[in-house]
């Protein structure tokens, strides 16, 4: 099979390569998918940059995690129902070297979704890291059916699906953006309401709803924990999945006399169980008329070099989608 991958960290330009590698073959539990469309996540770039320091796991790795096309082959114990069917797949690259950047990836058939009629393999390839947080970021705190969510960066990949996740769950939904420019984006993806992201946010925000929010999903928690603490109710909560300080300093006092309940997020590391509902739920949002993302960028395998630069510098809004 073609396939891209890398053998140690660095620049996409310096480490990158596409050639040919033998196909895989399903396990048990597993199934084989010839892949149409392959999504990049900042986590993809960043486990290619070492970001963390943690070194390379494997000798070498087949970079992204999510990736939609058709399975063509099953392993021993796999229902035979799963064989031809169109699928978007999440966690490839997830404890495991080989990814969706590849004409083939094998990964184990309960990280597999059917792909809703009418929805692209390329939208399909962009639901996976950022559907699975967001649903997470969404629920963690409990049911949210008659409760009012506000989601930080509401036209981020990780935002849209959170609110798109939390109005198809019966939340009330308050989005922030950083600019007028995000607005109809926000509002695409079903917000009832899009206030800007500024030092007047808190005031907007009690302006729509004077009692305060119930949940906030977050992905700025050093800058926007004081906001966020201040717009919750009592016995409110922040899911944060992410962060734009690796030490920020936390308004215990002010949290605790509000017994606010505080979670952060890994998407490698949910339970099982809620990966599983995560994606049924993203079925669900799109077939009730959630949009999905746009797409900036389709760039072919051969030149994933020029993919993951896009990502970093884009040259447009949207998601860049590796096509095989």
């Amino acid at each position: 099979m073609k396939a891209a991958w890398y053998e140690k960290p660095g620049p996409a330009r310096d480490v990158l390569k596409v050639g040919e590698m033998p196909d895989p073959t399903p396990a048990e539990g597993e199934v084989r998918i010839r892949i149409a469309a392959s999504g990049i996540n900042p986590g993809d770039i960043k486990k290619r940059q070492d970001a963390f320091g943690l070194g390379m796991a494997y000798p070498r790795v087949i970079p992204h995690s999510d990736g939609a096309g058709r399975v063509d082959q099953i392993g021993a114990g796999v229902a035979s129902e799963w064989l031809g069917r169109e699928i978007w797949c999440y966690g490839a690259q997830s404890y495991r070297a080989f990814g969706t950047a590849a004409e083939f990836t094998v990964v184990p058939v309960d990280q597999v979704a059917p792909l809703p009629k009418n929805v692209s393999m390329e939208q399909g390839a962009c639901l996976g890291i950022p559907g699975l947080t967001a649903h997470r970021a969404v629920h963690v705190a409990g049911p949210v059916s008659g409760r009012t969510v506000l989601v930080q960066g509401a036209a981020g990949a990780v935002g849209l699906c959170a609110v798109a996740l939390a109005r198809y769950g019966g939340a009330h939904v308050i989005g922030t953006v950083r600019s007028a420019a995000d607005e109809v984006t926000a509002k695409q993806a079903g917000a009832h309401e899009v206030v800007l992201s500024d030092q007047q946010l808190a005031a907007r925000v009690k302006s729509i709803g004077p009692d305060g929010v119930d949940h906030i999903v977050e992905v700025a928690f050093g800058v926007n924990v004081d906001a966020d603490v201040d717009m919750l109710k009592n016995t409110g909560s922040i899911a944060s999945y992410a962060t734009d300080s690796a030490t920020p300093k936390v308004p215990f006092w002010q949290m605790a006399f509000k017994n606010i309940r505080g979670f952060f997020l890994g998407s490698d590391d949910f339970p099982k169980e809620a990966k599983r509902q995560a994606a049924q739920d993203l079925n669900g949002a799109l077939e009730a008329g959630w949009p999905g993302f746009d797409i900036g960028e389709r760039i072919p395998l051969a030149e994933i070099v020029l993919a993951h630069e896009l990502v970093e510098h884009p040259r447009r809004r949207g998601r860049v989608i590796v096509t095989v």
